[in-house]
């Protein structure tokens, strides 16, 4: 099969929605380090590879949303598609106490190789997605619920923001409604980091937007993605209504 860097799922959907969700995948093209960089398979399904559940939530977000979906096709570890491309973090070596062998040589030919490969097309394909009259833009990830020799995280779901609150005040607002949830606000990160796909392509042409992380044990299989999607579609739905955009 020829390898894809990207998935698109209904893009002709006329929804003004855009979910995002730049770490979908633990896929290693077979053009780096022969599809294999060297971790133990549980290396690669934990939270350093990909963001655990976040592509089904997605993918079913989009569908009761109506909005197209794009998703990146490769591992966070081949290159990290939510970093800009002079981030030192951009191409990984040591990840949460894992030595990740594939990349130990990795040198500026080899990260301009995979940028090409793979990161680019993913980001030429958002930015045209993102285009489109209108566009708010979604960013869904999922997080651990704790990192090796840290405290575990209390939160359930996290939104992220620059300082454009447009959409996350009120997204936050809805969260914070529903008496179950603990909610953090740029919280397990800040939403601030110069030249990630929101500063690429929101904060930099002022388009509404968003960024979820769900905490990952809660959307590890097919029952609880669905239902976070289904209790996210009109929570969603409110706020860009609360927002008046």
């Amino acid at each position: 099969m020829t390898y894809t860097p990207f998935f698109v799922h209904g893009e002709d959907r006329p929804s003004r929605w855009l979910i995002t969700c730049d770490h979908a995948t633990n896929i290693v093209p077979p053009d780096v380090c022969g599809g294999d960089l060297g971790l133990a398979r549980e290396d690669m399904e934990r939270h350093i590879a990909y963001d655990v559940g976040a592509y089904e939530v997605s993918r079913h977000l989009g569908e009761l949303l109506d909005a197209p979906v794009i998703a990146a096709n490769f591992s966070r570890l081949v290159i990290d598609p939510n970093r800009g491309e002079d981030d030192p973090t951009l191409l990984m070596k040591l990840y949460d106490g894992s030595i990740i062998p594939g990349n130990r040589h990795a040198d500026a030919a080899e990260r301009e190789r995979r940028l090409n490969m793979c990161y680019r097309p993913y980001h030429d394909a958002l930015a045209r997605l993102a285009a489109r009259p209108g566009a708010v833009i979604v960013s869904m990830h999922s997080f651990t619920r704790q990192l090796r020799g840290r405290d575990p995280r209390p939160w359930h779901i996290g939104i992220l923001h620059t300082e454009d609150e447009r959409l996350s005040r009120p997204l936050v607002a809805q969260l914070r409604a529903e008496n179950d949830l603990c909610v953090g606000v740029n919280e397990p990160y800040s939403g601030v980091l110069p030249g990630d796909a929101i500063d690429k392509h929101c904060t930099a042409f002022r388009r509404p937007n968003a960024l979820i992380e769900i905490r990952n044990d809660l959307i590890g299989e097919h029952d609880g993605q669905r239902a976070w999607a289904d209790r996210l579609a009109p929570i969603l739905e409110r706020a860009l209504v609360d927002s008046g955009l």
